[in-house]
């Protein structure tokens, strides 16, 4: 399953508040200018979540038992991103997906990594 999605820096400020995770890289663009990013990025745990959702609606219901992201490069405000969540394996009753965020304009992964679901 796929999901284009894009956030705004509102999106960044809002996940700040409600993880308290309010570190300038994410919410402060002056600060992020002065970066070697250039300009703020998103969470990792805010692409985590979108992901969390791609996963349920491939396995409705499921435990997510096990997950390992990393993150190659950064995901920017105002960029189209493409989500995407797949079914590598069954075994037994763990189920193994792929995760993936890619940026649309350049395809950079942004975000990639796998999840083992329990049903």
């Amino acid at each position: 399953v796929t999901l284009v999605r894009s956030f705004s820096q509102a999106d960044f400020d809002q996940f700040a508040r409600l993880s308290g995770d309010d570190n300038p890289i994410h919410t402060d663009p002056a600060f992020s200018a002065r970066t070697h990013f250039g300009r703020t990025v998103a969470h990792g745990l805010l692409l985590c979540s979108v992901l969390r959702g791609l996963v349920d609606r491939l396995l409705p219901g499921g435990n997510v038992k096990e997950q390992s992201v990393m993150f190659p490069a950064p995901t920017f405000t105002d960029e189209p991103m493409r989500f995407s969540a797949k079914i590598i394996q069954t075994d037994g009753a763990l189920t193994e997906l792929g995760l993936e965020v890619k940026r649309i304009s350049d395809g950079e992964v942004t975000c990639q990594g796998r999840c083992g679901v329990a049903r």
